[in-house]
């Protein structure tokens, strides 16, 4: 599977749930069952991958602004939604975290933000498919610590500076 292949089926998969973190993800594990043991796996690779590239100190205050507050799990469930909004999204996000000012139409903190599902999806269609668990993806592990400088998260002038349109748009 490349990387053309991969975002098509996040793609197809999120249009179909209507932008439900929670049926994205449903729909994702029936669509990659389809697929060969092996494409599963492919992909698993290409989203761990990008889950990894995405963290960054920067992508973990603009999901702070999003979400009004992100722990370790919440940012970690914060990254595999932002892999289910898509390539356009992800690919702006990770280049330039405020820049989801622009990228997502609507933002409901009860419900985007989190897509936790979405980060096991590809484990549970390879479950289906053989009756095991997935092997090792043989990819490197995420970093300890995330890449770039760290920020004062509990400092809203701090995040208001770095992500003047994030916070202009999600916080009064």
């Amino acid at each position: 599977m490349d990387e053309t292949e991969f975002w098509e089926i996040v793609d197809r998969t999120r249009e179909a749930a209507e932008g439900d973190p929670e049926e994205h993800a449903e729909l994702l594990v029936e669509r990659l069952a389809q697929l060969d043991p092996d494409s599963v796996l492919d992909f698993a690779r290409h989203f761990e991958s990008r889950y990894n590239r995405a963290y960054t100190w920067d992508l973990w205050g603009a999901a702070w602004v999003l979400l009004d507050g992100a722990s370790d799990d919440a940012f970690d469930y914060f990254r595999c939604w932002l892999i289910g909004q898509g390539r356009e999204v992800f690919e702006g996000a990770v280049h330039d975290p405020d820049r989801l000012a622009e990228l997502l139409d609507d933002f409901d903190e009860d419900i985007d933000g989190d897509g936790e599902e979405l980060g096991y999806a590809a484990d549970e269609a390879y479950e289906q498919l053989t009756g095991v668990v997935a092997p090792d993806l043989g990819i490197p592990l995420q970093a300890e610590e995330p890449e770039g400088t760290p920020l004062d998260f509990e400092n809203e002038a701090v995040l208001a500076e770095r992500f003047p349109r994030l916070w202009d748009r999600f916080r009064p």
